[in-house]
C-alpha cells in the first residue's frame, strides 16, 4: 500500500448521460450509456473494469452494484453499493481508492441512472412505517424533502438574518452558468425578484429556491495511477477525501444550520494538507439555496452566520471571484433525485479545461455532495495535478 491512498488513484473519465425528460429510457439503460460514454472518455475497456459501486433512484432497485455489473456484463472483484443519498458518489471515490490501494481491483466504474422525472418516483421522508420520519414527521404534514430544508432555512434566518434574497443570489447565479452551458434545460433569464415572486413550496423556499426534477444519470471511472498517465485523458487527481452522516430524519438533525460538510470539510482539507482559500473551483450540492449556503459556511469558505453575505452581488456568478456550480447545479441544469455525480463530472472537466463558455483559472476544485435530510456529506478535493 502507499504512503497514502489517495495516491494509488486517479479519475481518468467521466461523462453524463442524456439528460432533461426522458420517458423512453430506463434507469439502467441511463447507468450503462453514462458508463459507455465515462469508458470511451477514458480510452479504457469495459474489460478493464473489476469494481462496480452503483445505486440506483428511490424505487429501491435490489443490489444496485449487482444489477449494474450484470446488465454490462462484469464480473467484479469489488462491489459497493452503500447509500449515502446524494453525497454517495464522492464517497464512491474515496472507496474506490481504498480499493485500489488495497488491491482488491485496478479499474473502477461508478454509474447512476434515474427516471425521477419521467418515472414518477418520489425522494425523501418516510415510506416504511417503522422509519422515524413516518412516524414523527410525515404524520404532522411535512413535505419532504423540501420541508425539511425549509426548516434549516427558517432557523438560519432567525438566527442569522439571513434574507430571501440572498437565498435568491444563489439560484440567480446558477441560471446565468445554465446559460453558458448548451446541455442545461433552462436557459431563460432569472433575476432575484422573479425568485422572490415565485410560488412558494414551503416557506420561505420558492419554486426557484428548489432544483430541478429531471431523469438522467452519470459515470465517472478511476483507476491506478500508472494505467490513468497512460489513459486517453489527462488524469484529475484525488488530493482529500472525507464522509460522514450525522442523522436521517430532520427532527433528529443535530443543529438545523449545521450540516455534515462541518466534519467533513476539515478532514478532507486536512488530507489534502489545504485550505479554503486553496481552492480555485467549488463544485457545493444545491439540491436548494439553503443547501448550497450552509454548505458554504460549514466547509469554512466563510464563518457561520456569513452566507448570505457570501453569495450576494455575483459573487458565485459567471465573472464573480468564487466560481461555483459552473454547470448550473442542481437548480438549473439537472437533478434525478440524486446530484452528486454530476459535481464530479463538471469538476474533472474544469480541470482538464475543457467546458468551452464557461470555462474557468481552476488547478484545485472542491466537490461536495449532500445526501438525505442534510443527512449525509461527503467531500473530495481534486487536482489537475498530483499531491505535492
Amino acid at each position: 500500500m502507499g504512503a497514502n491512498f489517495r495516491d494509488a488513484v486517479a479519475i481518468a473519465g467521466v461523462a453524463e448521460s442524456e439528460v432533461g425528460v426522458l420517458p423512453h429510457r430506463t434507469e439502467m439503460q441511463l447507468h450503462a450509456q453514462a458508463a459507455k460514454r465515462a469508458l470511451d472518455d477514458a480510452g479504457i475497456g469495459l474489460a478493464e473494469v473489476d469494481g462496480v459501486l452503483s445505486i440506483g433512484s428511490s424505487r429501491g432497485t435490489r443490489m444496485p452494484s449487482v444489477q449494474v455489473a450484470e446488465y454490462l456484463g462484469i464480473m467484479p472483484s469489488y462491489s459497493d453499493s452503500t447509500s449515502l443519498g446524494g453525497c454517495s458518489f464522492e464517497a464512491y471515490v474515496q472507496h474506490a481508492a481504498f480499493a485500489i490501494d488495497a488491491g482488491l481491483c485496478n479499474t473502477c466504474l461508478i454509474t447512476y441512472g434515474s427516471t425521477q422525472r419521467s418515472g414518477g418516483a418520489g425522494f425523501g421522508g418516510g415510506t416504511d412505517p417503522w422509519l422515524a420520519a413516518s412516524q414523527f414527521e410525515t404524520p404532522f404534514g411535512l413535505p419532504m424533502m423540501t420541508g425539511a430544508h425549509a426548516l434549516a432555512a427558517s432557523r438560519h434566518m432567525h438566527l442569522y438574518g439571513t434574507t430571501r434574497a440572498q437565498l435568491a443570489d444563489i439560484a440567480v447565479a446558477a441560471r446565468k452558468w445554465a446559460q453558458l452551458n448548451p446541455a442545461a434545460p433552462r436557459h431563460e433569464d432569472l433575476t432575484v425578484e422573479d425568485v422572490l415572486s415565485a410560488p412558494m413550496i414551503a416557506s420561505p423556499l420558492g419554486k426557484f429556491d428548489c432544483c430541478l426534477v429531471t431523469d438522467g444519470g452519470g459515470a465517472v471511472v478511476v483507476t491506478r495511477s500508472d494505467r490513468a498517465r497512460d489513459a486517453r485523458q489527462p488524469p484529475v487527481w484525488l488530493w482529500g477525501s472525507a464522509e460522514t452522516h450525522t442523522h436521517s430524519s430532520i427532527a433528529n438533525m443535530p443543529d438545523l444550520t449545521v450540516t455534515p460538510a462541518a466534519r467533513t470539510g476539515p478532514a478532507a482539507f486536512k488530507s489534502a494538507g489545504l485550505m479554503p482559500s486553496n481552492m480555485d473551483l467549488a463544485m457545493i450540492y444545491d439540491s436548494f439555496t439553503i443547501t448550497a449556503l450552509m454548505t458554504l459556511e460549514d466547509l469554512g469558505f466563510c464563518a457561520k452566520g456569513e452566507g448570505g453575505d457570501f453569495v450576494s452581488g455575483g459573487r458565485i456568478a459567471p465573472k464573480g471571484d468564487f466560481p461555483m456550480n459552473t454547470q448550473g447545479g442542481g437548480l438549473s441544469y439537472t437533478h434525478p433525485g440524486m446530484y452528486g455525480i454530476f459535481l464530479i463530472v463538471e469538476a474533472v472537466r474544469q480541470l482538464r479545461g475543457e467546458a468551452d463558455a464557461r470555462q474557468v483559472s481552476a488547478d484545485l476544485a472542491l466537490v461536495h455532495g449532500t445526501g438525505g435530510a442534510l443527512s449525509a456529506g461527503s467531500t473530495l478535493i481534486l487536482g489537475k495535478e498530483p499531491r505535492r
